[in-house]
């Protein structure tokens, strides 16, 4: 007897356990759809879902991705929108429910990624250049019938204006041995220089190359390569983010995450605005990316590792390294590439 009556007091306790387990669940909201950290195609669609807590009908359920509002609607049925209009990259998901004039939010995340496989571009070289073995390249910017080159490396950092025509150095202003330059970026009458590790930035005057200011600048992570696209300023820091500031406070106003059909890129470089698109440089190879500012997809690569191999760059120079350095002369079309410590600069067409 004893044990039968121990048998029943555990049946009782566990259908009550079930019991309040199935009432506590029922006081919490939840996602349905989509599932937390799932990776969704960039242009496919994204179908929202939530189970609101109680037995009380929602008034309406509103869904956000990044602060962004995407759909709304008054019952929990599935709700599908297309992701087209997204950037890529790790994304938050907001299901706002409203029910009998008070509002609960629950969260959840998601990954957009990128399916499109990027076109190859061929290129052929137009001129050949002689680039000052001195420069470790970090910015190249192409400016009112100049190339301005910012020249990286503790003691040896420079900012240099240089004849395209003849890659000849016209002009170099050194930096204090403390400071690492890196990208630049010209900004009406004045240049825009980051620091690698300083966190400051500086700026200099674009006809005298006279330092104006240094100031502070909170990077991401690390300061490497800049653009100027419109009133806005893109640039990156060593991983696969690209930031994007105003163009006259310097403050941030977004970024957008680099994806190709294999993941994250990593370590995208120097940048130009060419064409609608930006170009960066990979970091360590000799790979260009060219990428929808808009929404961080690459759609097409480069692969400049015939440009100037590295066992004839090595011959010429020992210390030379890796391809680094992308100007675009808009108005002349044209398009140079060298690599920190090149004996060469080229201009190329891209095919």
């Amino acid at each position: 007897m004893r044990l039968n009556f121990l048998y029943l007091l555990a049946v009782v306790l566990l259908v009550a356990s079930l019991h309040c387990t199935s009432d506590n669940d029922s006081n919490v909201s939840s996602w349905v759809s989509p599932e937390t950290d799932k990776s969704i195609n960039l242009g496919d669609k994204i179908t929202f879902q939530v189970k609101p807590a109680g037995d009380t009908k929602p008034d309406s359920i509103v869904y956000f991705v990044d602060a962004l509002r995407m759909a709304s609607s008054t019952n929990t049925n599935p709700v599908s929108v297309n992701s087209d209009s997204l950037t890529l990259g790790n994304k938050s998901l907001i299901a706002k429910i409203y029910k009998a004039g008070q509002a609960e939010e629950i969260t959840t995340n998601i990954t957009i990624r990128s399916a499109l496989i990027p076109i190859k571009f061929e290129y052929t070289i137009v001129k050949t250049l002689p680039h000052d073995t001195a420069s470790y390249t970090e910015g190249l910017e192409y400016h009112n019938g100049f190339l301005y080159e910012s020249d990286g490396e503790y003691k040896t950092s420079s900012i240099r204006k240089v004849d395209p025509n003849s890659g000849k150095v016209i002009q170099v202003t050194p930096i204090k041995d403390s400071i690492f330059a890196e990208g630049i970026a010209v900004i009406d009458n004045k240049i825009l220089m980051l620091t690698y590790r300083e966190k400051i930035a500086r700026e200099y005057d674009v006809n005298t190359l006279k330092l104006i200011r240094e100031f502070p600048f909170m990077y991401a992570i690390e300061g490497w390569g800049m653009c100027l696209v419109g009133d806005r300023i893109y640039y990156t820091d060593s991983s696969n983010t690209i930031h994007i500031l105003n163009k006259n406070t310097y403050q941030e106003e977004g970024y957008i995450e680099v994806y190709d059909q294999n993941g994250p890129v990593q370590q995208v470089n120097e940048l130009e605005y060419i064409n609608g698109q930006l170009y960066a440089n990979i970091y360590q190879s000799e790979r260009v990316i060219i990428i929808n500012p808009k929404n961080g997809q690459v759609t097409g690569e480069i692969d400049f590792s015939n440009l100037y191999p590295e066992l004839d760059r090595l011959r010429d120079n020992p210390y030379s390294d890796v391809l680094n350095g992308i100007a675009w002369d808009a108005k002349g079309k044209r398009l140079f590439v060298t690599g920190k410590k090149w004996t060469k600069m080229f201009q190329v067409v891209i095919k």
